[in-house]
């Protein structure tokens, strides 16, 4: 295994026991046994558990930015483009339920620090802020403070994924798909 699939490894099993166990009840050395590694070898990619959840919030809301900014086209209509990145942004969620699950129980948690959230919000999530930002200018979004916009938002997202990853059936129904746009929207607009 070369040291790339190694560093993989530590991430995808790291995934899998933060969700199911917990990030106090899973050990670096029970990451590294069920990752097939050395302990050592998680040392060496990793300094420490707080520095591997950090990594993996990290990165899985690197993959989620690059997934949903790749599906969403300016339009030039604001509502309409919230609309779309809406939905792209819950059907990364459904498509990826454990990353999801993952952000569920730490986008909120002290387990994760609060100077990686902000990186993850302010850099990673950039663009969210600066569409925020032409909709307060244009006067179609209400002129709260940007970040307090922005943790309104992922609160929501929050929110919607829950219910939708908990009742899968309703993401299909058009009625659940329009009506947590407009609750989103209806918190958003001026």
């Amino acid at each position: 295994m070369s040291r790339i699939d190694k560093k993989q490894a530590i991430l995808d099993t790291a995934l899998t026991l933060f969700v199911s166990q917990g990030f106090y009840a899973t050990s670096t050395a029970s990451i590294a046994k069920k990752a097939g590694v050395a302990t050592g070898t998680l040392f060496h990619h990793f300094p420490s558990k707080e520095a591997l959840i950090n990594h993996l919030y990290l990165s899985i809301k690197q993959e989620f930015a690059d997934a949903i900014q790749s599906k969403i086209s300016q339009k030039g209509e604001l509502k309409t483009d919230a609309q779309n990145l809406w939905q792209v942004a819950i059907n990364w969620a459904m498509e990826n339920p454990l990353k999801q699950e993952f952000f569920q129980q730490y986008s909120m948690s002290p387990s994760i620090a609060s100077e990686v959230r902000l990186q993850a919000m302010n850099s990673i999530l950039g663009f969210m802020g600066q569409l925020i930002k032409q909709g307060q200018k244009a006067g179609v979004l209400a002129d709260y403070p940007l970040s307090l916009m922005l943790e309104s938002c992922h609160g929501q997202y929050l929110a919607a994924t829950r219910y939708f990853i908990d009742n899968p059936t309703s993401w299909k129904d058009e009625e659940y798909k329009r009506s947590s746009f407009a609750m989103f929207w209806n918190a958003m607009k001026a």
